[in-house]
C-alpha cells in the first residue's frame, strides 16, 4: 500500500486529466506523480521525449536504464521496462547480468559495459568518473553521453518516487507505452 494515498483523479486539473488519458492503461506511478499536477505533463514529456527522441541506441537506453533502477532500487521501473529491452532485443542473459551486477559480463559488448559502467557510477557514487566517460566516449557521439545522463537522472528520479512512497506495481505496460509515444513521434515527422 502506498504510503501516501494517490490523489483524487476527478479533482485534478483537465489537463493532468488529458496526459493520464494518453496512458494505454492507468498506472500507479503516473497516478501518485498527479498530486504535483503542474509538473506532471512536463515530466510525462521529457520521458516521452527519452523513450522516443533520443539518438541513444534504444536497446542500449533500455538496459542503461534497467542498470540505473537497478543500481537505485528502482523495482517499479524495472519491472515495466525488462519487456521493453526484451522488445528491443536485449537477451535474457543481459537481464540476468543486469540484475546480478555484472555490467562487465560477456553478453555485453564493449560499448553497452562502457555505457552500463558509466550508469552504474552516476547512480552509485552521483557521477562518473573520468575513465568511464573516456570509455563511452570511444564508442559514441558526446550527445549520445548527455543523453544517456539526462535518462540516467530521469530514470533515477522516478525510481526515488516509486520507492519513497511505495507505489504499487502495475502490470508492465511500458512496450505499448513506448510504441505509443514512437507512434506520436513518427506522425509529428
Amino acid at each position: 500500500m502506498a504510503l501516501i494515498p494517490y490523489p483524487n483523479l476527478e479533482k485534478i486539473s483537465p489537463e493532468a486529466k488529458e496526459m493520464l488519458r494518453r496512458l494505454p492503461a492507468p498506472a500507479n506511478i503516473f497516478n501518485m506523480m498527479a498530486h504535483a499536477e503542474t509538473a506532471l505533463k512536463p515530466v510525462m514529456k521529457l520521458g516521452g521525449t527519452l523513450l522516443g527522441k533520443l539518438e541513444l541506441d534504444a536497446k542500449l537506453r533500455e538496459l542503461c536504464l534497467l542498470q540505473a533502477v537497478k543500481v537505485a532500487g528502482g523495482e517499479y521501473e524495472w519491472l515495466q521496462h525488462v519487456p521493453i529491452a526484451l522488445d528491443l532485443g536485449a537477451t535474457e542473459a543481459q537481464i540476468a547480468a543486469l540484475e546480478a551486477g555484472d555490467d562487465r559480463a560477456a553478453c555485453f559488448d564493449a560499448c553497452e559495459q562502457a555505457a552500463l559502467v558509466l550508469t552504474r557510477e552516476l547512480v552509485a557514487k552521483d557521477k562518473g568518473s573520468p575513465a568511464a566517460l573516456t570509455e563511452l566516449r570511444r564508442h559514441v557521439s558526446d550527445r549520445v553521453v548527455v543523453e544517456l545522463i539526462l535518462m540516467t537522472g530521469f530514470y533515477t528520479m522516478l525510481a526515488r518516487l516509486t520507492e519513497t512512497l511505495a507505489v504499487e506495481n502495475d502490470p508492465p505496460i511500458g512496450a505499448a507505452l513506448v510504441r505509443g509515444i514512437e507512434a506520436r513521434v513518427k506522425a509529428k515527422t
